[in-house]
């Protein structure tokens, strides 16, 4: 069902005169996003009439953008990678594991998108490697699905990953499983320590490589000595790294997968108003216990498209990475996994891709939907194949 608002209804009533506002501003990127989301499933990307085999219903589907920005598409994507992760799946706990940045480096990260970003993965990832590793806490080599977020609650910049991870890995010599213990996998203070020192070692090699860039209030970080006095308050302090306890199953990791992987800065389930005033929506105090948590804010439209523009990644840059056992390259890892937990690898499926296939039912009688027509960008198909039926316009 279509939410009352959505994020498009802001960009396709705000986008040009914010677009004309700040012209010369904006990255090929943003623009790139914001035309995207304004034209998701209408019929500037063209589309396809499809027709139910048991009753005849037929609907209009317009074409989804795909852009890994856009609310609307992220439910497809979702399944699509979803099913390939579910065969990856072990019979074991799984925990969640955030790592946070620090104000002071969030906000060099936030212009140096890119080379950050990637810094905060591999220092994260490499921590819960290391420290797995050591006989005097798992002792075995783990598996890590990790995602990049970029924003709070409220869609100012806040970058943290995000990891899922077996409760367990594989004793050094393969021969056998090690599990965590059933509510506790790693100690969170050994991984902050070791998480801040591999993060600002190799934040300052960036700096002194001179693959750092400053502007604005930050501009006066150019220089070494200033830049390291920048980073001399954090050095000591703790950097929290959040671990909780293990999901209750398969499915319940899965679900949360899906939610946290192909997230976007705010989803229109959030939106409460939109008008010439601006947009109101909810979102979480996490200063605040209980009901108080739950939050209502109103921005003036140019600030909401400015905050969700925030987060909109560097090209090609990949939010979704995988480690250790999960690794792309460690197809071994995880079949030794298997074969050490007696679980049988699940087939190889040649079918067709989720995204491609999936239609959703027939609305009036719940049959299957086949394509009857297909109609390219800004054009509109022929009427309905007999004069009974009754058209309905809908959305995949």
């Amino acid at each position: 069902m279509r939410a009352s608002i959505e994020v498009a209804d802001i960009f396709r009533a705000a986008g040009p005169a914010y677009r004309a506002a700040h012209a010369g501003h904006l990255s090929l990127a943003q623009l790139k996003v914001m035309s995207a989301i304004e034209h998701c499933r209408t019929a500037a990307l063209g589309g396809h009439v499809e027709a139910c085999e048991d009753c005849g219903q037929w609907r209009i589907a317009y074409n989804s953008c795909r852009n890994r920005h856009c609310p609307k598409c992220q439910g497809a994507a979702a399944r699509t990678w979803l099913a390939a992760r579910e065969a990856d799946l072990l019979p074991v706990g799984y925990f969640h594991v955030v790592f946070t940045l620090p104000a002071e480096v969030a906000d060099i990260a936030f212009h140096n998108k890119a080379l950050v970003s990637d810094l905060l993965f591999k220092a994260a990832s490499e921590t819960m490697l290391t420290i797995a590793a050591d006989r005097k806490h798992l002792g075995a080599r783990i598996g890590i699905t990790a995602v990049l977020h970029t924003w709070g609650s409220a869609m100012m910049h806040h970058p943290h990953v995000h990891m899922i991870v077996p409760g367990g890995g594989i004793a050094p010599d393969g021969s056998r499983w090690i599990s965590s213990r059933p509510a506790f996998l790693l100690p969170v203070r050994v991984l902050g320590k070791l998480f801040r020192r591999l993060f600002l070692t190799r934040l300052v090699a960036l700096h002194e490589a001179g693959q750092l860039a400053f502007f604005g209030s930050l501009v006066h970080l150019v220089g070494r000595r200033a830049f390291l006095r920048h980073l001399a308050a954090i050095r000591t302090k703790r950097w929290v790294v959040y671990a909780k306890a293990p999901f209750a199953g398969p499915e319940a990791v899965l679900a949360y997968l899906s939610r946290y992987t192909h997230r976007v800065a705010i989803s229109s389930r959030r939106l409460i108003a939109f008008d010439e005033t601006g947009v109101t929506f909810r979102y979480k105090d996490y200063r605040r216990d209980g009901a108080d948590r739950q939050q209502v804010m109103a921005l003036a439209v140019d600030e909401f498209i400015r905050r969700f523009l925030l987060h909109v990644l560097p090209h090609g840059f990949h939010r979704i990475r995988h480690y250790g056992l999960l690794a792309g390259s460690a197809t071994a890892g995880l079949a030794l996994a298997r074969k050490l937990l007696d679980v049988v690898a699940p087939p190889n499926s040649d079918g067709p891709d989720v995204q491609d296939y999936y239609r959703p039912p027939c609305p009036c009688c719940g049959g299957h939907m086949i394509v009857i027509e297909m109609f390219e960008r800004w054009r509109q198909p022929r009427g309905p194949p007999d004069a009974t039926a009754t058209s309905r316009e809908t959305t995949l």
